[in-house]
């Protein structure tokens, strides 16, 4: 994979685009920003989504370009066919699908092409509930070793090592916060970690069908107009940025927030206690003082899944399946691919 990557980006003016839907588009958008701080180098995140409704949009300039496909199950139709509007819109693209399933259809279409590299997530990282947990923080793992040469294994065994030490402490202490049946929870991140809050808002929608309204932004943007959200049946949770510029933006929200709220409603998902102990209630990410948000994001989004698992139970409702009506599915269903012609 590494030599296949180095290849494709060695091309004078090459453009990689993260792309996938739901988490995996979130996954693309906490990646982007570590991968174009180690290249250099244009590094988009666009949905599958918006890649579909909007192909010359996204793939307007015929640059050599990296797709870079974020795929838990890879039958989404809009994974297989964004990939496909690339391979018809760009004269050089390279595309490197990260998958959970071996049997996929984007794995299938683009395991045996010359131009391609399909690489296949551990057995366990499929997971099979609703929602995407593992799968993220695999492919999004997978995507930081392949895009930034800096990281290795040993950034690996590192995050798994902080995931293992946080992991029992927060699977009680978030039960505890959904007995106090917050109606609302807010997630607030800069830079790589509001993909990050978009993710774990995600996580609590999906886990409770709805009936936890969540909402996930920077802390800058909140402040204009999304703050509206707040009532006194909120938690707002505040993931703290490792780079010292950006983290005095975070903290000046906590310190506002803290002036308006009760203490026990405002949180701080951070590498260090310092001066976050200040500002709110802060949860340590244990030895990651240091890390690049897009990796500090991957034990830290463990607090975000475990918060969206007891709310599930809490709501009454089953985890691994919140939709057993089929309101809204694993897989997505419904979406009608469209033929796509440039000169129209």
């Amino acid at each position: 994979m590494a030599a296949f990557v180095g290849d494709a980006l060695a091309q004078t003016g090459a453009r990689v685009v993260l792309t996938g839907a739901g988490t995996s588009a979130f996954a693309g958008q906490l990646v982007a920003p570590a991968a174009r701080r180690a290249g250099r180098r244009r590094v988009d995140a666009i949905a599958t989504t918006n890649v579909v409704a909007g192909p010359l949009d996204c793939f307007d300039d015929d640059v050599p370009t990296l797709l870079v496909s974020f795929a838990r199950s890879g039958d989404s139709p809009e994974s297989v066919a964004a990939a496909e509007l690339a391979d018809q819109l760009l004269t050089d693209v390279q595309h490197l699908v990260l998958t959970c399933n071996a049997e996929g259809e984007l794995g299938r279409r683009y395991g045996d092409r010359d131009d391609a590299r399909v690489v296949l997530m551990p057995e366990g990282a499929h997971d099979q509930g609703f929602a995407m947990t593992s799968s993220f923080t695999c492919m999004t793992l997978s995507a930081l070793l392949a895009l930034d040469p800096s990281n290795d294994h040993g950034l690996a065994e590192r995050l798994a090592d902080i995931g293992d030490a946080v992991g029992p402490g927060w699977a009680a202490a978030t039960r505890e916060l959904a007995e106090r049946s917050y109606e609302r929870v807010v997630y607030l991140g800069s830079g790589a970690l509001e993909g990050l809050a978009h993710e774990s808002a995600l996580k609590l929608l999906e886990l409770t069908a709805g009936q936890v309204v969540a909402v996930g932004d920077s802390p800058l943007a909140f402040r204009h107009g999304p703050k509206s959200v707040l009532d006194d049946r909120s938690l707002v949770v505040v993931y703290l940025s490792n780079d010292p510029y950006t983290r005095a933006y975070d903290l000046d929200l906590l310190d506002e927030l803290r002036g308006t709220r009760d203490d026990k409603d405002v949180l701080a998902i951070t590498a260090d206690h310092g001066d976050a102990a200040s500002a709110a209630t802060p949860w340590l990410v244990p030895d990651a003082v240091g890390l690049p948000d897009s990796a500090l994001a991957l034990p830290a989004v463990l607090f975000a899944q475990y918060l969206g698992l007891h709310c599930s139970m809490a709501s009454g409702l089953t985890a691994d399946n919140p939709f057993p009506d089929g309101e809204v599915n694993r897989v997505v269903k419904g979406v009608r691919i469209h033929g796509f012609d440039r000169l129209r």
